[in-house]
């Protein structure tokens, strides 16, 4: 069932598609984001050998032999962006703490609605204003629980792939050597700590055909092949019922553990 946090509200007002006076591009809650008229560095981009799409009303559809389907949002329009978009999939990532994993990873969806796109640009978040694009995550419905904080990290994340990469999510994955040093980079990434840059490497071996030598290993327990331990493992709505198991399990475990200790 779709969550109601996360999907676009339709009452929120869409961007002008004029120029408003003065001559600033405006976002969908009213703040100019950058000079109108001036068009940022925009590429498209895909995941390596596969023009990559989700389910939409039960229909694939790709222009190469391979493609991708991702069950993780739960929503066929937010899991459409997902495969098609690698930033997309950093974002959901970043977002996948102390939420439901599907309602972190509606959330670039969500937010690419809020900007008047079907995509993410990490060229035009980097530069967005920083008190407009937190009044993105903030408006109701709320991107993610601690709003604030996470719009920070999500540009924060921009900004160094622009710096790093030109604004290449992909980049960071697409001449990496081995699993070791994509974990590296995933692991360099702001807001990705190791477990979080050993779960999106095993999300991309799953379920992206990202599979640099050593992936698995690099990923850790994440990378077991036949695991249901995180997100790299959801492929639909029964293997998400059986992740959360695992990690509510996990949490009980540790809290036993810390009160065992404490005795």
């Amino acid at each position: 069932m779709a969550s109601p946090l996360h999907l676009h509200d339709a009452s929120l007002p869409r961007p002008a598609r004029t120029p408003p006076a003065g001559g600033s591009r405006r976002c969908p809650f009213g703040h100019p984001p950058r000079p109108y008229g001036k068009r940022l560095h925009r590429r498209a981009v895909e995941w390596p050998g596969h023009t990559a799409v989700g389910m939409i009303d039960g229909m694939t559809k790709s222009d190469k032999d391979q493609h991708i389907t991702l069950r993780i949002a739960q929503e066929p329009k937010a899991d459409e962006l997902l495969a098609r978009s690698p930033l997309a999939a950093l974002v959901g990532m970043l977002l996948d703490q102390q939420v439901p994993m599907e309602w972190a990873f509606s959330g670039p969806y969500s937010l690419a609605q809020r900007m008047g796109g079907d995509d993410l640009d990490a060229h035009e978040i980097a530069a967005y204003d920083p008190e407009a694009f937190a009044e993105l995550f903030t408006t109701k419905p709320a991107l993610h629980r601690y709003p604030g904080s996470m719009a920070k990290r999500v540009q924060q994340l921009c900004q160094y792939l622009v710096a790093e990469y030109d604004g290449d999510a992909s980049a960071v994955w697409a001449d990496v050597p081995d699993g070791a040093e994509l974990r590296k980079r995933l692991n360099a990434l702001p807001g990705f700590g190791t477990q979080k840059a050993q779960i999106f490497l095993a999300l991309l071996g799953k379920q992206f055909g990202v599979r640099p030598k050593g992936w698995r290993e690099a990923a850790g327990p994440y990378g077991e092949a036949g695991s249901h331990r995180s997100v790299a493992d959801i492929t639909g709505p029964e293997s998400l019922a059986e992740v959360r198991a695992f990690k509510q399990h996990a949490k009980q475990a540790a809290k036993a553990a810390k009160r065992a200790a404490e005795q």
